[in-house]
């Protein structure tokens, strides 16, 4: 079940042109992701410090397809492809109606505030990211 979200590309999002400047789509993104997160039930305030637990990016692929401007309402489509004993593997397509800016493929990894260490996706946390998993088979219980 892939997650979907519209969010304005703003004037401090973009370079005098009006074009996007590409660091401002990451900061866009993180906020895609705490609101994924945020519909599964799972607000980030609570997994930082009720859980003490955080999601950091350990690989992000981007590719630019088309340039988006100042004003365009981008829609931020997440797939969830895989989950592994603490990794997620998303990809995202990002577009302005019907064409498609970027896409990208991400992982992050669950991991302790405490320590910095990986851990386990915590058994309800993992049963909603199961939910959206596109591909039923993708699990990896290596990683």
């Amino acid at each position: 079940m892939v997650f979907a979200i519209t969010k304005p590309l703003r004037f401090g999002d973009c370079d005098p042109s009006g074009i996007a400047y590409f660091p401002s789509y990451l900061n866009i993104l993180v906020g895609v992701l705490e609101d994924f997160f945020a519909s599964l039930g799972f607000p980030w305030r609570v997994m930082n410090e009720v859980r003490r637990m955080s999601v950091p990016t350990v690989r992000l692929d981007l590719t630019f397809r088309n340039p988006g401007f100042q004003g365009d309402e981008l829609t931020f489509a997440l797939s969830v492809c895989a989950i592994g004993r603490s990794s997620l593997d998303l990809e995202h397509t990002v577009s302005r109606g019907e064409t498609v800016l970027w896409t990208a493929k991400h992982r992050i990894v669950a991991t302790s505030l405490d320590t910095n260490a990986s851990l386990a996706w915590p058994d309800d946390i993992r049963a909603a990211l199961t939910h959206h998993l596109e591909t039923p088979h993708a699990h990896d219980p290596a990683t």
